[in-house]
Order: structure tokens, then C-alpha cells, then sequence
């Protein structure tokens, strides 16, 4: 298997919380904010999955969405909004997460960091590159994820990655037509492949894909599932690691399996 520093030290299968972890009875508390990120190392996960905007400062913050709306009920884009505004904005919703900030916060974490502007992928491979050895950085755009990691490598850093969409279409197309070897070609400079079980009905997770990327030493991660049945359903089929929003859930099943 992969040997980037991301990986070591933590038995698999890897339990990554999903924007961190809301609490089932918390109140106030924002997916993807300072206090899900607490809360998903204080259940017993190391990897922390989060997604990266920009603000109109240029600051990059953990947010999934592109604009408040569903988190907020402000409308407006996040790249609209200024850093203080938007810091007293979340200051109710368990504290805005700003890059740079949670980093420093939360020393012992692994970071699993989807960039989602085409703005923030040079901000979060500059900012990343200093500890790039708990960083994983991947988008579904391969452009913007090869734009993060290129700004990591320009300052000396040497991030994991997973695979972005086109690239997964490319290993999944290879091995439909029965291409191995192609497949495993396509591959080449991911460390994992992030993948839901199915995708607008068709499956794609397999045996067979599993078997390709344990070949040539690429990690399996599957998201997004929140069902204990399901976890142990897919750790029996060899996967190594689940992102969910119930990491509380997560971790129990994972010390039940080992």
C-alpha cells in the first residue's frame, strides 16, 4: 500500500469525518466549523474530510457550498463576503474554520482537503505545503486538484492526493472494457481513490476495482455512509476507508473489526 506519511500510523480501515462531526444533539453547530472539526477528533478519528473556499479577502476557509444559503440562509456567495463578516457570521454556528487557523489548531489531525474554487487551489497548496504530511488534497476537478498540488510542490511540499473525477472515469472506463492495465495507468501519481458505492445508480465500487488499486498501491475510500451495517459491509469487502458524518459511529465499528 501507499507509504505517504497521510497513511502511517493509523490502522485502516481509516474513519474520515465528513466536514467534521455534528453531534446528533448539538445545537448551533455547522458542518465543516471549528467545533464539528473539534468534535470529530474528540470521537476518535484522526482524519479530518473538509472542503475549501475563498473568502473576498482571499482567505481560505473550510465551507462545502459556494455560497451561505443552506448553512446560513445568506445568500450571497462565500467569495462575497469578507473574512470578519463572515467570521461573525459563524461566530453562532460553532466558529468559522479558517485554513491557516485549524491547521495550527488541531496539530495531530490529518486533513483531507477537497479544493472547490478554482481560486482557492493555489492558496490551499501554498498554505498546505508546510505540513503536507497530513494533507491530503483532491477535488473533482483534476485541473484545480494538479493546480493545489503543484503550489505545494513549488514550496517544497509533497501532499497526498486522490483521484478526481475525469481520472476516476478514466479507471472505471479501463476497467469495464476489461482494460487493466490501462486502469492502472490511470492511477499513476493518485495515493487513493475516493469513490461513493454507486453514482446515480450504477455502481461503482467492485471487487475488481478494489483488487486493481490494492495492486498497485492506491487506498479505497468511500463516502459518504453513515449506516454501522454499511461500514462493516464494505470494511468485509476490503475497503480502507469510510468518510462519514457519523465519525462517533464510525470509530465504534472500527474498534470492533480490529
Amino acid at each position: 500500500m501507499t507509504t505517504h506519511p497521510w497513511f502511517l500510523g493509523e490502522a485502516t480501515p481509516r474513519i474520515l469525518a465528513h466536514r467534521g462531526f455534528v453531534p446528533p444533539d448539538s445545537e448551533h453547530v455547522a458542518e465543516n466549523s471549528v467545533a464539528a472539526l473539534a468534535a470529530g477528533r474528540a470521537a476518535g478519528t484522526v482524519y479530518l474530510e473538509s472542503d475549501c473556499h475563498v473568502t473576498a479577502d482571499g482567505d481560505v476557509v473550510l465551507f462545502h457550498d459556494d455560497d451561505l444559503r443552506r448553512v446560513t440562509g445568506d445568500p450571497r456567495p462565500v467569495a462575497a463576503v469578507s473574512t470578519r463578516e463572515l467570521t461573525a457570521i459563524m461566530s453562532t454556528r460553532g466558529g468559522l474554520a479558517i485554513l491557516s487557523d485549524v491547521l495550527r489548531a488541531f496539530p495531530d489531525a490529518r486533513f483531507n482537503l477537497d479544493v472547490k474554487a478554482d481560486a482557492a487551489a493555489r492558496p490551499v497548496g501554498a498554505l498546505t505545503a508546510r505540513e503536507s504530511h497530513r494533507v491530503l488534497l483532491t477535488s473533482f476537478s483534476d485541473r484545480r486538484r494538479d493546480v493545489a498540488l503543484e503550489a505545494a510542490r513549488e514550496r517544497g511540499g509533497d501532499p497526498a492526493t486522490s483521484a478526481g473525477s475525469a481520472t476516476l472515469a478514466r479507471v472505471v472506463g479501463a476497467l469495464t472494457a476489461r482494460l487493466p492495465r490501462l486502469a492502472a495507468r490511470s492511477m499513476n501519481g493518485v495515493d487513493a481513490l475516493q469513490i461513493p458505492e454507486r453514482h446515480r445508480g450504477v455502481r461503482v465500487l467492485s471487487r475488481r476495482l478494489l483488487d486493481l488499486a490494492h495492486d498497485a498501491g492506491v487506498e479505497v475510500h468511500v463516502w459518504t455512509v453513515n449506516d454501522p451495517s454499511d461500514m462493516r459491509r464494505l470494511i468485509d469487502m476490503g475497503v480502507d476507508g469510510i468518510v462519514t458524518d457519523r465519525a462517533d459511529q464510525g470509530a465504534s465499528v472500527k474498534n470492533q473489526v480490529l
